[in-house]
């Protein structure tokens, strides 16, 4: 991923004032845990866009009753179609974040 002019490696979370790899290679090992970073944030995004790979991927139980708890929607697509919907968002200054898996 290249991020603000930064090239990324791997798994990432892009939150409104920062960038941070992210150790998920993929869908399966989502879990509300490994979205901390997101959970925590201020300000708390209300939409996240998460790309789950290449191909689509069913999203992991759980996941939306904790997203929804929180008062974050959750956008589960591919990871190519994430990054071009996040970048769609940002550009209309919505509250976004995205957690997006790597695809080679």
């Amino acid at each position: 991923f290249i991020i603000s002019g930064v090239r990324w490696t791997g798994s990432v979370l892009i939150l409104r004032n920062r960038t941070l790899g992210w150790p998920v290679a993929d869908a399966g090992a989502i879990e509300p845990a490994s979205l901390e970073p997101v959970l925590t944030a201020e300000p708390r995004p209300r939409i996240l866009v998460l790309g789950c790979g290449r191909g689509f991927a069913p999203r992991p139980e759980g996941l939306d009753a904790a997203m929804r708890e929180a008062g974050i929607g959750v956008e589960w697509m591919n990871t190519g179609a994430a990054c071009r919907t996040f970048n769609v968002l940002v550009l209309e200054d919505r509250d976004v974040a995205a957690a997006l898996i790597a695809v080679e």
